[in-house]
């Protein structure tokens, strides 16, 4: 039997993966927005799945993710979570949902699970969020946290460019790590922020440091499923790894359609009832 068929029937949990970094084995995690693509991501055996708030980016267009809101996110969770039979469901609470007010924080956390069937939560942010975190956590909702880059705080920032490069934000950041382990967070997303960085948090840290952009010293990595299939073309980060040309291949089929359709070479008998 594979590795592969002899994992899929179990059921990848929070303490999973507290298990694959105990035994330094690589967490896998993507984006997914939509039934069919979570399918296809756990048939392949994926972790974790972010239902990230990147769908803001990727589904609607928007130039950040600001945009997107609970009600829109619900509905992408809810999407992923019926194609999915094995693995994690994390899902964003977006911007103005949970930011400054604790009580905000636990009624969104609450509607993500109770009306999609996720299995965690992420929030962006270290002390500044610290309360809405453990509120969250009080009502029994597993929280992921995200540090680095942050785009919720794009306009903070004014820039995409990699953060925590200063010694004092450094700082900052494995203190918010700490903060975030103690508030009891399962795992912590890092992005675009020094690889020596990176590392030495994933060392400092007892639960899983997932990178993106943030070098290969962490305990996993994290991509917008859309960059990695290269269905998406015009975001280009170094860190970004194209596996597929997704974009061409499906452009080629529609023009093969349409070319067939004008000739009226489609459909044919054999397709015709």
């Amino acid at each position: 039997m594979s590795v592969a068929n002899s994992s899929s029937a179990k059921r990848i949990t929070t303490h999973s993966l507290q298990e694959m970094k105990n035994k330094n084995e690589k967490i896998s995690m993507l984006t997914a927005y939509d039934f069919s693509m979570a399918q296809i991501l756990d048939a392949a055996n994926i972790d974790v799945l972010l239902v990230g708030d990147s769908a803001s980016n990727v589904m609607a267009g928007h130039e950040t993710t600001l945009p997107i809101t609970l009600d829109q996110m619900i509905y992408h969770a809810s999407s992923v979570v019926r194609g999915v039979k094995r693995a994690l469901v994390v899902v964003d609470i977006p911007f103005g949902s949970y930011q400054g007010n604790s009580r905000q924080a636990l009624d969104s956390a609450i509607r993500i699970m109770k009306e999609s069937g996720a299995h965690a939560v992420k929030m962006e942010g270290g002390e500044e969020i610290k309360e809405s975190v453990i509120r969250v956590l009080s009502a029994g909702v597993p929280v992921m946290g995200h540090l680095g880059l942050t785009p919720q705080s794009i306009y903070k920032f004014g820039t995409y460019t990699v953060r925590a490069k200063e010694e004092t934000e450094a700082a900052k950041l494995i203190e918010d790590a700490k903060i975030l382990q103690e508030c009891g967070c399962f795992a912590i997303v890092v992005e675009k922020i020094p690889s020596k960085l990176a590392e030495k948090v994933s060392k400092a840290i007892d639960i899983p440091i997932i990178g993106i952009g943030a070098g290969g010293g962490v305990d996993g990595q994290v991509l917008v499923s859309h960059d990695l299939l290269g269905i998406t073309k015009e975001f280009n980060p170094r860190f970004l790894r194209r596996y597929a040309d997704l974009n061409d291949i499906m452009q080629k089929a529609v023009e093969e359609y349409i070319k067939d359709v004008k000739s009226e070479n489609f459909p044919s008998k054999d397709e015709s009832y």
